[in-house]
C-alpha cells in the first residue's frame, strides 16, 4: 500500500498576518451599517406569525357561550411535559347541560412547563383546546404563567362550532326522553 503524502504550500507574508480574514471581516461589517435596517419595533410592529404556527393552548366556548371541555383528561395524559392539571367536577342535574358527563372544577395549564407542541390540541375530542396565534407571553412571577380556567377561557374566547354537536345531544336526550 502506497502512502500519499502532500505537501503543504507556504504562507505568504500577507497570509502570515491576517490581513486578508481582517479586511474581509471589515468589509461584511460595513455592508451591514449601510443596508436597511432590519430591526422590528416590537411591540407597535409584530414580525408575521408563519402558517402551522403553534401558538399558546387556550380553552374555547361554542357559539352558544357554553363550556366544550368534558373533563376527559385525554390532554393531561397526552402532555409530555405535564403541563395540563385537570380537577374533573360532576355537572347538577337541574343544569342546561346536564346531558354531558362532566366538566372540568379546575383546569390549568403551566406555561413555563408547556412546550408548544399541540398534542393537547389533536387528541380533543371535543374540540375544547385551541392554540392561538399568540407568541408574546409574559409575566412578572410564576404564579402568574399558571393560567386556570378562568384565564384560558378568556384568552380563547368563543369559535364557531361546525358539529353543533352540543346540541345534537341535547335533541338527543330530549328525544330519548320523550319515547
Amino acid at each position: 500500500m502506497a502512502v500519499l503524502t502532500l505537501e503543504r504550500k507556504p504562507l505568504t507574508f500577507a497570509e502570515r498576518t491576517y490581513l486578508p480574514q481582517i479586511f474581509g471581516g471589515l468589509k461584511t461589517t460595513f455592508a451591514h451599517l449601510v443596508r436597511k435596517k432590519q430591526t422590528l419595533e416590537y411591540p407597535e410592529h409584530r414580525p408575521a406569525i408563519p402558517p402551522g404556527y403553534r401558538g399558546v393552548p387556550t380553552l374555547v366556548m361554542d357559539p352558544n357561550g357554553r363550556e366544550k371541555c368534558v373533563s376527559c383528561q385525554l390532554c393531561e395524559f397526552v402532555c409530555p411535559p405535564k403541563a395540563i392539571r385537570i380537577t374533573p367536577g360532576e355537572i347538577s342535574p337541574d343544569a342546561p347541560n346536564s346531558h354531558v358527563e362532566k366538566a372540568p372544577q379546575a383546569f390549568e395549564i403551566d406555561m413555563l412547563r408547556c412546550i408548544y407542541c399541540g398534542l393537547c390540541q389533536e387528541v380533543c375530542p371535543e374540540e375544547a383546546i385551541f392554540l392561538q396565534n399568540q407568541f408574546s407571553m409574559s409575566g412578572y412571577t410564576r404564579a402568574e404563567m399558571v393560567h386556570d380556567k378562568a384565564r384560558l377561557y378568556e384568552l380563547g374566547g368563543t369559535l364557531p362550532d361546525k358539529h353543533l354537536k352540543w346540541d345534537h345531544k341535547k335533541a338527543a336526550a330530549a328525544h330519548g326522553n320523550a319515547h
